[in-house]
């Protein structure tokens, strides 16, 4: 029996359905741009977003220009890298189409089997609260 406790693994289910979604997002915004001269192909960035969480510095949003000065807080990347390694073509565009497309499909199969998990957990409450009937 495992000592996880069912919000615990609900949790970490939710989490793993967030990634395979970033992971997503940054693979359409890729092939969004796989015309794009320069376009330099990102990657989700969970290390830098768990720093981020972990101990990062607060960073606070100015909603007036009486507040103090505060650093930008969001961008169009946040939470992205680009992706090193990548050779680039002669456009200076690194996005590789056989590389996103499988970067999607590992996407959604990591989404799909934290989403059955999920559905069973709650199938497990439901039984549990039904009292088996």
């Amino acid at each position: 029996m495992s000592d996880m406790s069912d919000a615990a693994v609900i949790s970490a289910l939710r989490r793993e359905m967030g990634r395979a979604v970033a992971r997503q997002v940054a693979s359409a915004g890729n092939l969004a741009n796989l015309e794009t001269p320069g376009f330099r192909a990102r990657e989700a960035d969970f290390s830098g977003t768990l720093e981020r969480q972990l101990g990062g510095p607060v960073v606070l949003a100015q909603t007036n220009s009486a507040h103090l000065q505060a650093t930008p807080i969001a961008s169009a990347t946040a939470g992205t890298k680009e992706v090193d390694g990548l050779a680039s073509r002669r456009d200076g565009n690194n996005v590789q189409l056989d590389r996103e497309l499988m970067n999607m499909a590992e996407a959604s199969g990591d989404f799909a089997k934290a989403q059955t998990a999920l559905a069973a957990k709650f199938r497990l409450v439901r039984y549990a609260i039904s009292e088996g009937r």
